[in-house]
């Protein structure tokens, strides 16, 4: 579903991504890896047709990520680093009103499903402003599953929660990675390990390891992390 072949992306001289090449299919939940700086943002932002590559294609559901970014974009929830919400709305306001923007029927009923969904039942009164940071996380993952997208591109969706909410949304993008492509990063091994089938990882823009979780032992991964990214 997520079709990634030789993705360049330059900022003058420096590869911010470099020749990267990765597919993700239906019903993998996919982890992707790397010291800050080393290119997993940028390589969101270019699936999520944010900003185009340097060199290289990729395609989304069979879309490619030039020719059509609208469907591209149709077939994606995200939700990205920096969670932007609309602070003054109510929690189920914006539900409602991304729900409108994606094009759903009966919007308020997906918003009542997405605020059982993840949880946000005792904060959907509130204004966004109001919240914890882990509960704006909670909103912005409502969102991007508020469609029903067939990708999620999640990049840190558990910054900022408590282990009583880590446990919960980690449910929660489990149980959407049944039927989706999810792809998500994280700088927490323990995530990857307890949510992915995959585990790929990126350094200075290059991918380096591409590894099914079955074949790394019990926190190996880690290790191998620090192998693989220490310059």
């Amino acid at each position: 579903m997520i079709d990634v072949k030789d993705i360049t992306k330059l900022y003058g001289e420096q590869r911010a991504v470099d020749h990267a090449t990765f597919h993700v299919g239906r019903g993998e939940i996919v982890g992707l890896l790397g010291p800050n700086g080393a290119g997993k943002s940028t390589l969101m932002k270019i699936l999520t047709c944010f900003i185009p590559p340097t060199e290289g294609e990729a395609t989304v559901c069979g879309h490619s990520i030039f020719d059509d970014t609208i469907a591209v974009r149709q077939s994606i929830g995200y939700l990205p680093e920096h969670n932007p919400l609309y602070l003054d709305m109510y929690v189920r306001e914006y539900l409602r009103f991304a729900a409108g923007l994606g094009g759903v029927k009966y919007a308020n009923d997906r918003a009542d499903e997405m605020i059982e969904l993840t949880g946000l039942q005792p904060e959907a009164n509130k204004r966004i402003g109001q919240l914890s940071k882990g509960y704006r996380q909670r909103v912005g993952l409502a969102q991007a599953l508020i469609h029903d997208p067939q990708v999620l591109i999640l990049d840190e969706p558990t910054t900022g929660l408590d282990p009583n909410q880590l446990e919960f949304i980690r449910n929660v993008i489990r149980n959407a990675g049944k039927d989706k492509a999810v792809l998500l990063s994280t700088h927490i091994m323990q995530e990857v390990e307890a949510m992915c089938s995959r585990a790929i990882i990126i350094n200075q823009g290059r991918i380096v390891a591409d590894e099914n979780i079955t074949n790394i032992n019990a926190g190996q991964l880690t290790e191998q992390f620090h192998k693989l990214t220490m310059n």
